[in-house]
């Protein structure tokens, strides 16, 4: 999400390959240089697919003169978008080429935010074709993997001039949205807060199921759509509805 005041992200840490395989993986990377860039990537889709690109760009970043491109050298963060593009669109190009006959899909989506000094913060959701589109005042959030039980809440309540602590709160109350509805997302959260201006990191958070805040917004918002549901006119049949 984009903020007046800089980046906000969240991700679950839920993978499944059916109701009876569920795993936890981490699907929320950052590369950082501080005072000099903050890069954060978040994953949906096929395990593998996200892992192996993860895999490369992290190689990259780590022996750049050897293994360009690397995201720690790329001059903006939309050549960083390409990068993570370019990469994405060859990983799956290699893994359907390469590997055995499969039903299973090999694209993955990824969420690609941080800024690089002298520039503004930005942010964009990269598609397995390696194309992207970029966060702006019209659409200034972004969701991959299960996206349609917290949307509705994001849309209703997201202002660009909120600060991190409502956003997480946004955050919270939207994930919980999910996660009573689906069994594909899942806790531990992991949260992240990119303030504008430090090319770092600023906050970090593992949410895990016993978290008090969590719990507290939890059982507050069920309590709140009760009231407001209960607050509202009751509905009346009248003659013309007789059958």
């Amino acid at each position: 999400m984009r903020l007046n005041a800089g980046l906000i992200f969240m991700s679950d840490t839920r993978t499944n390959a059916g109701v009876d395989n569920i795993s936890r993986f981490r699907k929320m990377f950052t590369w950082e240089e501080p005072g000099e860039r903050v890069i954060t990537v978040l994953t949906a889709g096929n395990l593998a697919t996200s892992q192996a690109v993860i895999s490369l760009l992290d190689e990259r970043t780590k022996a750049p003169k050897e293994r360009r491109p690397s995201l720690l050298e790329a001059p903006t963060m939309f050549q960083v978008a390409n990068i993570i593009g370019d990469t994405l669109k060859e990983v799956i190009k290699t893994q359907k080429m390469t590997g055995p006959e499969s039903e299973a899909d090999y694209g993955a989506t990824m969420i690609v935010g941080g800024q690089i000094t002298g520039i503004e913060p930005r942010l964009f959701m990269v598609y397995p074709e390696g194309n992207f589109i970029e966060a702006s005042e019209e659409t200034p959030f972004f969701q991959i993997g299960e996206t349609k039980y917290g949307r509705p809440i994001l849309l209703r309540a997201y202002d660009p001039d909120m600060s991190f602590e409502e956003a997480v709160k946004l955050l919270y109350v939207s994930f919980d949205s999910t996660l009573k509805a689906n069994l594909s997302v899942g806790m531990p959260l992991d949260l992240q807060v990119v303030e504008t201006g430090t090319m770092q990191v600023g906050h970090r958070r593992r949410v895990e199921d016993d978290d008090p805040y969590f719990q507290t917004v939890s059982s507050s918002w069920g309590d709140a759509l009760k009231l407001a549901f209960k607050s509202l006119p009751d509905f009346t049949f009248g003659p013309d509805d007789q059958a």
